[in-house]
């Protein structure tokens, strides 16, 4: 097991470096550490959804996504290692089935609400697009695995597909955009 933290202030950031997990430090506004900064933003964003009523199935999945949301952010901080593997795109896949295969068809584009778990879940969602955009930037100037490109792309499918479940689930239902709403204007 890696060093545990015994000292919470080190110090060492004040000139606006941090360190990597492979010792090297980096500007605190560097790519990378965006990236795996947003994928910790999305650890927490999925927190929040968890700390509100959900069922046993979502809880255990969330629950997953953020240990290997962990793995991810240690495997953006650390150059060159592999944590995210294709077997965890394929859970990710295999379990959204599971969840999309009892939701009505969609007709129409949804509002993100449905009750508080769903409209933190479809927050999460939008802060996971991000990570996976950054993850994507870092990928043009730094070697990226391919496996964490996807497994963000795959969880916020996932995140949408829950999103879904909880509003139902809830018993607050979803929020479909009305694009009627809006009258035409007179010539």
């Amino acid at each position: 097991m890696g060093n545990r933290l015994s000292r919470i202030y080190t110090k060492t950031g004040d000139d606006g470096t941090t360190g990597l997990g492979d010792g090297s430090r980096t500007p605190k506004d560097s790519v990378r550490v965006n990236a795996y900064g947003t994928v910790d933003e999305l650890n927490s964003a999925i927190g929040m959804v968890l700390a509100q009523e959900v069922p046993d199935a979502v809880r255990e999945t969330l629950t997953q996504v953020q240990h290997d949301l962990f793995d991810l952010g240690g495997e953006l901080c650390i150059p060159g290692m592999a944590m995210i593997h294709d077997v965890d795109v394929t859970r990710l896949e295999s379990t959204l089935d599971g969840f999309n295969a009892d939701l009505p068809m969609l007709k129409e584009f949804i509002l993100p609400g449905g009750g508080m778990a769903a409209a933190c879940c479809h927050l999460a969602r939008t802060v996971c697009r991000r990570a996976e955009r950054e993850t994507v930037t870092l990928a043009r100037s730094e070697t990226v695995r391919p496996e964490a490109i996807r497994y963000l792309n795959r969880l916020s499918d996932l995140l949408f597909v829950v999103s879904r479940v909880l509003a139902r689930a809830s018993g607050h239902g979803e929020v479909l955009w009305q694009h009627e709403r809006r009258k035409k204007p007179k010539a």
